[in-house]
């Protein structure tokens, strides 16, 4: 790739190496050599997570179900109602629901049976009803409910009432490690933005962002070697990687620094022999962040991972004003960049191999703040998509949209979880090779639900 700047390679050298420091810092260096529930072949998972607290409530809407329909939601949403006649149909059993206007893409593959919903997911310590988050014991609750920072920190850490040193993400990898015995190149790839998530006790990730806007390269890692118009920096930034001035945190860093340089180039100079040719939506940030996950896809095998973990990022689910022409625009980018990313997996044979999944740190009251944008709540609606997945169906407890219901925290419909994020977490973990005996050291609380695991991939 070649670097326009200094500093624009400064920058995305720092984004490239940074998690690998940080989570070299954190590790704990000890044996996690878990046998795996499924040793063979290639497996991936995918994140995208959708910042900002998505609202899952325009997004898989009630049509006609046994319980409840349009009318009631369209009674509990007032003025952020979508029209019903706007809505993509879908059906869990005799059940219908609608999309969002801006996924069709979503609908299309859900009614092929490669994508799911899982209702109702959020961060839980351990199951609980209204009576029990009124209640006297907090320890039942998670902490810092509706803030952005710990409920984004919770959602990647899977550790919902403590400080967490490590993700979910982190943590799968640590116990994939002798899937990817003979690596490369690190198994977690962070795209955009990857906070803890990414970061494990024993593994750490690599940063690869996507192309610079305008740019025909088909990656955007910085490497050293690339700068362009400043060999003498270049240079001058190897002979000081080198230079022993004996301060070991000093030589840390060098060292951190070199294995990210080294690493880059590693992967540029593999990445040119990419054949991918799946078109994917232009000037989309999501789109092109997945097109980076699919080419680093493509050259897999010369990476020698068989085990892959990578967290991608959109923006802008914040949604306190203009909710509804936010989430058309928002919501479009979602299901056009998965479907593209989901018709590269089929190109590369490995559908089967690859699941995507929806994140956000929680969703948002039913009930609108003013007009037109609604307030941080809790449990939200999320997508499963793959080759593998058991598509065509909801998962979870579709939640009750009546004001006031077991399962709403404070009359605005705040809705508390019926699943946890444990428990969706586990379920990716099963199917990625991990055996259910190290289910815990990933989901610390996973043994508090009645069911580790739901259904949603074979």
């Amino acid at each position: 790739m070649i670097i326009r700047s200094r500093r624009e390679f400064l920058r995305d050298s720092l984004r490239t190496v940074s998690a690998l420091g940080a989570a070299s810092v954190l590790a704990k260096f000890g044996e996690m050599n878990a046998l795996a529930a499924s040793p063979g072949g290639y497996q991936a998972l995918v994140c995208i997570y959708l910042a900002g607290g998505n609202d899952g409530h325009n997004m898989v809407i009630p049509v006609s179900t046994a319980q409840q329909n349009y009318a009631l939601y369209a009674q509990g949403r007032k003025a952020l109602a979508l029209p019903q006649n706007s809505l993509h149909l879908i059906m869990n059993g005799t059940d219908s629901y609608g999309l969002h206007p801006s996924m069709p893409e979503i609908q299309a593959l859900y009614n092929q049976g490669k994508a799911a919903v899982l209702a109702n997911v959020g961060n839980l310590v351990t199951p609980i009803d209204r009576t029990g988050y009124q209640g006297s014991n907090r320890t039942v609750v998670p902490s810092s409910l509706f803030s952005h920072s710990d409920q984004s920190s919770q959602w990647q850490s899977a550790i919902p009432n403590g400080i967490a040193q490590s993700g979910w993400g982190g943590r799968l990898a640590d116990l994939a490690q002798s899937q990817n015995s003979g690596a490369i190149f690190p198994p977690v790839t962070s795209i955009n933005g990857c906070g803890i998530f990414c970061a494990g006790q024993q593994t750490f990730p690599a940063t690869v962002p996507p192309p610079y806007q305008g740019s025909t390269s088909i990656t955007g890692m910085a490497t050293l070697n690339g700068i362009q118009n400043a060999p003498s920096t270049a240079t001058g930034m190897q002979q000081l990687l080198t230079f022993d001035n004996g301060l070991q945190l000093v030589q840390a860093g060098n060292g951190v620094l070199s294995r990210g340089n080294d690493y880059a180039n590693t992967l540029t100079g593999l990445l040119q022999t990419s054949t991918l040719t799946t078109p994917f939506p232009a000037n989309n940030p999501l789109a092109a962040q997945l097109q980076t996950v699919a080419n680093v896809m493509s050259v897999r095998n010369n990476l020698g991972l068989s085990r892959q973990i990578f967290f991608c990022e959109i923006g802008g689910f914040d949604t306190h004003g203009q909710q509804k022409e936010t989430q058309l625009v928002l919501l479009k980018l979602v299901s056009q960049a998965v479907a593209a990313f989901y018709q590269a997996t089929l190109e590369m044979g490995i559908d089967q191999n690859v699941t995507t999944f929806t994140a956000s740190e929680f969703g948002r009251t039913l009930t609108p703040s003013g007009n037109d944008g609604s307030d941080h709540a809790w449990g939200s609606h999320h997508f499963i998509v793959g080759g593998g997945v058991q598509g065509g169906k909801i998962y979870g407890t579709f939640p009750s949209l009546v004001p006031g219901n077991n399962y709403d925290a404070n009359m605005r419909g705040t809705l508390i979880p019926t699943t946890g994020i444990s428990q969706y977490g586990a379920t990716l973990a099963r199917w990625f090779g991990v055996d259910a005996a190290h289910l815990p050291t990933v989901f610390p609380n996973i043994t508090n639900f009645p069911t580790a695991t739901l259904g949603f991939l074979g």
